[in-house]
């Protein structure tokens, strides 16, 4: 069936009427979700750069409004943007390495960061028609793999923030785990006992008591937020002029290919989610607003942008697989990056609290893939080898970052990212074994194979 010829995108889940409480809390929850990876980046990158405490807050403030305005847009459709999903969009770890040797580099700095952001984003959209192609190379074999891969490539995301956090003196402490527990056990009290609202807003609940608790025990950490001003607006260009420079612009058009790939096994893992059907167009859709994003980040002092994984796993959690759930949540993560004594008390949150939820939302996105899984033929031998193969590919970084390291450089994006070794892994493997192979296995077992 040709694009042209496509029924038009499907409005369900659509702008689902739910009671306004409702929406509010399980938007707020989503933005309690990847707050902590929207602000990671920025800091990284402004710490990395030598910036001021008062330039990375500017950082920070940049992300959570271009991250609120594409996850707006990416929920919404506007024009040929907006894949119309649940989707939260938030400034990509996959550039993060990139972007410190560019901080790093001579005549480059914040200004030449942002120069190749803008010129990756551009890249972007001139490509993604062509990779929204590839979906038809996405059955539930590798679609189930790959969603599997993203869950058990967050865990390890998840455990680090359940036991204090990675840079904490004494992790595992038993007062990090039990604020993670308490959390995780309220969780899933309420999902065994409560039904309907309580269920949707299991998670915030749950992370609500973590925060009460820590407050109670001295773990959260205010200081700062009475310097910190009531209103700021983020300017463009806030740092001059982007500039523009050959390696690092391909450099991130690289890292957009890699989060091209990644995204696009995030919306067919959210497709699954919500019953919908991710078609070409709808993917063009989804890749043209991270791509977009990108490009406008550049110029509001930030970096490229795309879908996070660890919300498709709240969607699968509470059920609420309505887009207009993430519109709320834009609009919170737009509100916050005007209110930066807001931005500080959800900064605030401790780690062993988000890991606590996350220990059961990212568990949740792996259950996905293996279900998905069982509408392949997993007991042939050579598919259980593709799935085998692939996921253990895909947690190579999540076990031993550095097992790539004497690779080029310019490999790094692809090394480091569990979620696109995976999906490499098993549209490749997918490949040779049904495609390629495919008349092949016909002959042998007397019948087209169903893949």
């Amino acid at each position: 069936m040709s694009e042209l010829s496509e029924p038009r995108i499907p409005e369900a889940p659509a702008i689902q009427r739910l009671p306004l409480l409702q929406l509010l809390l399980v938007g707020l929850q989503h933005v309690l979700l990847m707050y902590g990876g929207a602000v990671a980046v920025p800091l990284i990158i402004g710490q990395a750069a030598g910036l001021s405490r008062e330039e990375i807050a500017f950082l920070i403030n940049a992300d959570l409004l271009v991250a609120g305005i594409a996850t707006l847009v990416q929920s919404f459709g506007i024009g040929p943007l907006g894949i119309r999903m649940p989707v939260m969009m938030g400034a990509s770890f996959a550039a993060v390495g990139s972007m410190v040797a560019m901080a790093g580099m001579p005549g480059i700095g914040m200004t030449g960061i942002f120069g190749a952001t803008i010129a990756a984003g551009f890249f972007g959209m001139l490509i993604a028609p062509f990779m929204s192609k590839v979906v038809r190379f996405f059955p539930p074999l590798v679609t189930g793999t790959v969603i599997t891969a993203i869950g058990l490539s967050l865990f390890p995301v998840a455990v680090n923030w359940a036991g204090g956090g990675s840079t904490v003196v004494q992790f595992g402490s038993p007062i990090y785990l039990t604020v993670a527990g308490l959390v995780l056990a309220t969780i899933l009290l309420i999902n065994r006992f409560m039904r309907g609202f309580w269920v949707n807003i299991s998670v915030l609940i749950g992370m609500a008591l973590g925060y009460v608790l820590s407050g109670a025990i001295g773990m959260v950490d205010l200081s700062g937020l009475a310097q910190a001003p009531w209103v700021k607006v983020v300017t463009p260009l806030h740092f001059g002029m982007p500039q523009f420079h050959l390696a690092p612009i391909l450099s991130m058009c690289l890292v957009v290919v890699i989060i091209f790939v990644e995204s696009t096994g995030m919306f067919l893992a959210l497709g699954k989610i919500t019953g919908q059907e991710v078609t070409p167009r709808m993917l063009r859709r989804g890749l043209l607003c991270d791509a977009g994003a990108s490009f406008l980040a550049g110029f509001f002092n930030t970096f490229t942008h795309s879908s996070f994984a660890q919300n498709i796993g709240l969607v699968q959690m509470t059920g609420v697989r309505c887009r207009s759930v993430t519109m709320v949540a834009g609009g919170f993560l737009i509100v916050l990056s005007l209110l930066p004594k807001a931005a500080f008390l959800v900064a605030s949150i401790p780690p062993a609290v988000l890991g606590g939820a996350a220990i059961a939302m990212f568990g949740m996105v792996a259950a996905t893939g293996i279900k998905i899984l069982q509408e392949a033929d997993i007991s042939d031998r050579r598919n259980q080898l593709l799935v085998a193969v692939s996921i253990g590919m895909g947690l190579i970084p999540v076990v031993r970052p550095e097992f790539f390291a004497h690779l080029p450089q310019w490999m790094g994006p692809i090394t480091h990212s569990g979620i696109a070794m995976a999906t490499l892994s098993a549209v490749a493997l997918n490949l040779l074994f049904n495609v390629l192979g495919g008349a092949e296995r016909a002959a042998l077992s007397g019948h087209v194979h169903p893949h």
